[in-house]
């Protein structure tokens, strides 16, 4: 049960990863006017968005690779939670030098820290999951 709600959550957030990347290139005013807070952040940058578009392609499908191909999950989802986690605490970070106000970080939750805590456990459970411990060869590559 628990391996089934792992591999599901790693979808949705896969699958909500690409189509935010996917609206970004596609459509970067579109997106940058339709996401809240968005606007408070800086000046619209078309370059900027499409490049940060191109990092939620890559970790909504190192999500759904990671679901398809267990060999290689650890490192993909890994990855992918290395840049979700990095880019919730960019936005802790910016609160905590006057940048924003706390009410960024209520407003950002479900689309920022939420996907990053999310992803941090799914890279977790695909660490015990495999066997891999720190110093010792997995079973699965033993």
């Amino acid at each position: 049960m628990l391996k089934r709600t792992c591999l599901a959550t790693a979808i949705l957030l896969g699958v909500a990863a690409l189509a935010n990347g996917l609206f970004m290139l596609a459509s970067p005013v579109n997106w940058y006017f339709a996401v809240p807070g968005v606007t408070t952040t800086g000046p619209f940058n078309q370059h900027f968005l499409r490049d940060i578009g191109l990092i939620f392609l890559f970790v909504g499908t190192a999500f759904l690779v990671g679901t398809a191909r267990p060999t290689w999950r650890v490192a993909l989802w890994s990855a992918a939670s290395l840049w979700l986690c990095g880019h919730a605490l960019f936005h802790f970070w910016e609160v905590a030098v006057g940048i924003c106000g706390p009410s960024a970080l209520v407003r950002d939750f479900a689309a920022v820290t939420l996907p990053a805590l999310i992803s941090a456990v799914l890279a977790l459970w695909s660490v015990s999951e495999r066997g891999v411990r720190p110093g010792k060869e997995s079973a699965a590559t033993a």
